[in-house]
């Protein structure tokens, strides 16, 4: 189901993509950003149909939901984007309460979502999975205490996500071989995905030594000092200039695909590498924490020149997952049993994927795509099997 709808203000359009319902409902982040598009908005929701699908596991309580996503074709740094935003959830609420779940993406911030919803008294952005949850009283009291939770100065839901990007990348290295303490980092970008990213890539041991964020490239090959930049860095991702040290060093945005590193976390927009940039990358590690940041022709190019990338609904599934092992009950919502199942999830796919990729000659998303396909299959067979007991 595609919708479009039209802010009355300013004419901005904004989109909601359901790609697939299971259970009667669907999952995904909602963005903002100047020229987001239809066919992107489709894109990402398919993409979220495989981040949910791709972690069925038994002996969990959380059953993965279907795929969704919604955008807002809107500079979110412009005067008045807090009205659009707001505009766009009171007229897309019924469709959020009826089918989809949904939470911060690009541009938006969780934040501006809760403190909308509350005053304007419609609900919360999971209303849709209601009619799935046994305890809503035990549902409220493990969300409080994981969405209250701050871990060294940043809150906890703005770190899961990048805590599984961290770890995907160092599971990616220990399959090749390579010493995460050895290695080092570039990210492009630095909002609550590449912020969190670099913390944990940088408590690993690897050397962070370039940040890209909307103003620029900072770098190092000595590594930058990652937790004084993002103590310091604005609610959008951008770093404080002031906080650099004498060594450090400014150049242009786009100067994090030729950097010197063994890994490239792209972590902030979408379509970022392109057959026209891609033979610029000298890292042989890339692992998607934006979403559909390297274009398909592109993947191409760079898998015959033996560079390894690791699909988004892979490696970036940690915050949507997070969400449903604490409303589920999975987790309690403290950040100690947040960071165990994050951890040994993530490691343990991205171990799966790799493995049957090399045993198989296939490419790492060939293979995370074909276990999201037989998740998908055994999905419907649960459906089926609860219609056939229902109807007898």
């Amino acid at each position: 189901m595609d919708i479009t709808w039209q802010d009355p203000d300013t004419g901005a359009l904004g989109y909601v993509v359901i790609d697939t319902l299971v259970r009667g409902t669907a999952s995904g982040g909602l963005r903002m950003r100047k020229g987001c598009t239809l066919e992107e908005v489709r894109g990402l929701a398919q993409g979220m149909t495989r981040k949910e699908a791709i972690h069925l596991r038994e002996g969990r309580h959380y059953v993965p939901v279907g795929g969704a996503k919604g955008g807002i074709d809107f500079d979110p740094r412009a005067p008045g984007a807090t009205g659009v935003l707001e505009r766009f959830l009171v007229d897309i609420n019924p469709i959020m309460h009826a089918y989809w779940a949904l939470g911060e993406d690009l541009g938006v911030r969780q934040d501006d979502i809760d403190e909308i919803l509350a005053r304007r008294e419609l609900g919360s952005g999971l209303s849709a999975v209601n009619k799935l949850v046994d305890d809503p009283v035990a549902v409220e009291a493990r969300a409080e205490k994981a969405f209250s939770a701050i871990v060294d100065g940043v809150a906890q839901d703005e770190l899961v996500g990048g805590l599984g990007v961290a770890t995907s990348v160092i599971a990616a290295l220990h399959d090749a071989g390579r010493d995460p303490s050895e290695s080092t980092a570039v990210i492009q970008g630095f909002g609550s995905m590449g912020g969190a990213t670099a913390r944990y890539l940088a408590e690993a041991g690897l050397r962070i030594v370039g940040i890209a964020d909307a103003d620029g490239f900072v770098s190092n090959p000595a590594g930058l000092d990652v937790e004084a930049l993002l103590v310091t860095r604005d609610q959008f991702g951008g770093i404080d200039r002031g906080a650099l040290r004498p060594e450090d060093r400014v150049g242009d945005r786009d100067d994090w695909l030729a950097a010197d590193a063994d890994v490239l976390v792209p972590a902030a927009v979408s379509y970022s590498i392109t057959p026209d940039n891609c033979d610029r990358i000298t890292a042989s590690l890339i692992v998607e924490a934006a979403n559909m940041p390297v274009l398909p022709a592109a993947e191409e190019t760079l898998l015959a020149r033996g560079v390894i990338v690791v699909p988004d609904f892979l490696a970036n599934s940690a915050t949507n997952a997070w969400w449903w092992w604490v409303t589920f009950g999975d987790v309690d919502g403290s950040w100690e049993d947040s960071r165990t199942i994050v951890t040994t999830t993530l490691r343990d796919l991205t171990a799966e994927v790799l493995t049957a990729a090399r045993d198989q000659g296939i490419s790492p998303r060939t293979a995370a795509q074909a276990k999201v396909d037989a998740n998908l299959a055994a999905l419907g067979d649960r459906a089926a099997a609860a219609v056939s007991v229902t109807e007898s």
